[in-house]
């Protein structure tokens, strides 16, 4: 049976018959509570031991009200009989205090209230029983106190003390023969300055007073005026009594002040003991007393002559850089990335080699990494120079190594390799001006790296505007310096390279071994690498000339690290001139901050410079700009010729995955923005460029087409720059900016 049929069948009448809803049944079962006959037994014994502790003085206490109070307290009579006094006792009457004569004291105080006199009755003081009380006044209350009655000749006189220096003080004498103490001069002025100050005073108060009150108060006015007087006349007189030095002051004397002599107030004006002092000092060279007051009418005309110039300093003169680089002979400088496999053990042996590394350097560095189980890691730990570096055994970030030959110097850029770095790699393929591609010329490493990381890192190169190429095939004793190992890699290299976009006179291939040196800087002395008769690794670099530089556009700079140079340069920013020159105290602006900046010191390869030009890594120690508006990736140009910032641009890529409209991140060196593919324009054709499909839904890969690319916060670039497009980790375009649009201009 369900439980709601249950319910609808119970009776309720039934079920509240035992309820009636109030609390009469309680009340009721406590009044028919009775007394067994125990309890009644012991409730007259308690009640008669009571009764005799109370005794005859306190008969009006009734027998109810003694059961009352045992029961209240459990049949204890000991707190009953206390309770009972207690209640029934009466009060004990207040005691009138009276003094050492017997004379009432006063209750109340004098100031015109009276006293109550309430006199004690003939009867029982404790039936609180008083007369009705008399109020009389202080004086009638003590007009019987003897010590009041003191005859006249027994009183005496109280005299108000002057409240101001005895005479003889303060430079006046105290031995004068008069009567009268001398006033001194430094007391008469004081005197005169507070008299003045005062009269000075009041003759304010009384303007305001008057300006206030208008003319119908004049009566008041005067009476003021009247006051301020009086006032300033007694404190006149009260100031020129002096007392006497010689002896007590006789009582019949007069009291009268006595003017200051003419002869004191004169001597005012003759210079003071201090002042001689101080010009004496003055006049022997000696600093002046402290306190003392030097005369200001030479300060103040010595201040009035001084000529601020308001012009601000002379600046530096400007220098034509373009003309210095002409007129004096400098050595070719070129800056190359380094990339592939295999390229820190090469270039370790090449820094060896030319004593850029020490050889004790590369013997610590061998005995450390045979702590590892990595003793062939020596020569690598040269350009991998953190913790994580050597214990991961790869290149995490752009290590920067500088070094010389006899015909020119070059700046070794050591880009990492691994995928997750990909863009540290882009940010110093942006600074080079041409590459070295290292392969792997042991068995089944080269086929393994062209088709994966060899293969990105030079399209990613070309990609960066690099134009030339130098192939370096390692690890040639691996295969006994076999030629025809080295023409395959030759011959399939080089067919990927031009693919890629490089032309074939601007690729050159170099055999060599870097754990051994041979065909590095010395030709090799094995009797298997006869057949190579070409140059060496060295002599290829100082062959790759760089290619002209923009020395005449505005100066564009992209920052690549910040940091605090010394302590005379709290700020200074690092990275490559891309465009123009650039010099000490020329005035730049940061984009897209906008913030202004001076550059205040320029270091080349960590020496001091006037001046660098396009191509050069250098270091510029920046003032007037803070920190936080810096950041890497911004741009540094000149503050009348600035980059462009904008928000939209669009590209001609070279497609290497299949491209929708999706998110994708722009490298541009060390710039990094976010944005997403808004439009695909059409397809081109990549001989003519003409444009061959409009709007495609898909790019395939391998094509060419014209993009259009929205960026989610503002970034400094402007056409034609290079950029590269990846997305999820991969590379997926790479191409020329042809047209941007401002950030302004971008609708919402």
């Amino acid at each position: 049976m369900s439980r709601h049929k249950l319910v609808k069948r119970l009776d309720l009448d039934e079920e509240l018959n035992d309820f009636d809803g109030g609390d009469d049944g309680y009340e009721e079962a406590a009044e028919q509570i009775e007394m067994t006959e125990d309890d009644k037994e012991h409730m007259r014994n308690c009640t008669a031991t009571v009764r005799q502790e109370l005794g005859d003085g306190f008969p009006q206490v009734s027998t109810k009200e003694i059961e009352d109070s045992l029961w209240y307290y459990y049949y204890d009579t000991e707190k009953t009989v206390h309770w009972l006094r207690k209640r029934h006792a009466e009060p004990k009457p207040k005691k009138a205090q009276t003094s050492s004569q017997g004379q009432p004291s006063a209750a109340k105080s004098a100031g015109g209230a009276g006293i109550r006199n309430v006199p004690p009755s003939s009867g029982n003081l404790q039936h609180h029983q008083f007369q009705a009380a008399h109020w009389i006044s202080a004086a009638s209350f003590f007009a019987d106190t003897p010590w009041l009655k003191v005859p006249l000749w027994r009183q005496g006189a109280m005299h108000k003390v002057p409240c101001h220096a005895r005479g003889g003080l303060l430079g006046g004498s105290s031995t004068s023969s008069s009567s009268k103490g001398k006033v001194s001069k430094l007391q008469a002025l004081a005197r005169q300055r507070r008299d003045n100050s005062r009269s000075s005073l009041s003759d304010e108060t009384a303007e305001k007073t008057a300006e206030k009150t208008e003319p119908q108060q004049d009566g008041r006015m005067r009476m003021l005026q009247k006051i301020s007087q009086r006032k300033r006349a007694s404190q006149t007189s009260s100031e020129m009594e002096e007392p006497s030095n010689s002896g007590p002051r006789d009582s019949g004397s007069s009291s009268q002040p006595e003017p200051v002599a003419q002869t004191e107030v004169s001597e005012l004006k003759k210079p003071s003991p201090d002042d001689v002092v101080t010009a004496a000092q003055s006049s022997k060279g000696k600093p002046a007393k402290k306190g003392a007051e030097a005369p200001t009418a030479p300060i103040e005309n010595g201040v009035r002559a001084i000529n601020i110039d308001p012009q601000p300093p002379p600046k530096r003169k400007k220098v034509d850089v373009v003309a210095e680089i002409n007129k004096t002979k400098r050595k070719p400088s070129a800056n190359f990335v380094v990339i592939g496999k295999s390229r820190d053990t090469l270039f370790g042996r090449l820094l060896l080699d030319l004593k850029v590394v020490e050889s004790r350097t590369i013997d610590k560095y061998r005995r450390e990494a045979e702590k590892v189980g990595k003793s062939s890691f020596a020569l690598a730990w040269v350009l991998d120079q953190t913790a994580e570096e050597r214990s991961r055994g790869i290149t995490m970030d752009v290590a920067t190594n500088r070094f010389e030959t006899d015909q020119a110097s070059f700046t070794i850029l050591d880009a990492p390799g691994h995928r997750d770095f990909i863009p540290n790699m882009i940010a110093g393929a942006s600074q080079a001006d041409f590459a070295v591609l290292v392969i792997d010329a042991s068995p089944n490493a080269f086929e393994s790296g062209l088709k994966g990381q060899t293969r990105e890192h030079a399209l990613l190169v070309r990609s960066m505007g690099v134009q030339r190429i130098v192939v370096v095939a390692n690890k040639m004793d691996m295969t006994g310096w076999e030629q025809e190992r080295f023409d395959e890699i030759k011959q399939q290299v080089l067919v990927f390279l031009t693919t890629a976009g490089f032309q074939g006179k601007a690729i050159s291939f170099v055999p060599c071994s870097g754990l051994s040196g041979d065909n590095v800087i010395r030709r090799t002395t094995d009797s298997r690498a006869s057949w190579y008769s070409g140059p060496t690794l060295i002599e290829t670099l100082e062959e790759s000339s760089p290619t002209a530089q923009a020395l005449n556009t505005p100066f564009r700079m992209t920052i690549g690290d910040i940091f605090r140079g010394a302590v005379v340069h709290p700020l200074s920013v690092s990275g490559r001139i891309e465009a123009g020159t650039v010099q000490l105290d020329e005035a730049v602006v940061a984009t897209p901050s906008g913030e202004k900046a001076t550059i205040k010191g320029i270091e080349i390869d960590q020496q001091p410079a006037d001046w660098a030009i396009a191509g050069q890594i250098v270091t510029l120690h920046l003032t007037d700009i803070d920190a936080i508006h810096l950041k890497v990736g911004d741009v540094l140009c000149p503050s009348n010729d600035p980059i462009q910032t904008i928000s939209g641009m669009t590209v001609k890529a070279l497609v290497f995955d299949h491209l929708m409209p999706m998110a994708v991140d722009v490298h541009r060196g060390h710039l990094h923005a976010a944005g997403h593919i808004s439009q695909l324009v059409g397809l081109l054709d990549k001989a003519s460029g003409a444009t061959t499909k409009k709007k495609p839904k898909i790019i395939k890969p391998g094509s060419v087409a014209r993009i259009k690319i929205e960026l989610d916060q503002p970034a400094p670039l402007e056409p034609p720059v290079r950029v590269i497009l990846r997305s999820n980790g991969e590379t997926v375009a790479a191409g020329i900016v042809e047209s941007v649009v401002p950030k302004q201009m971008v609708s919402s």
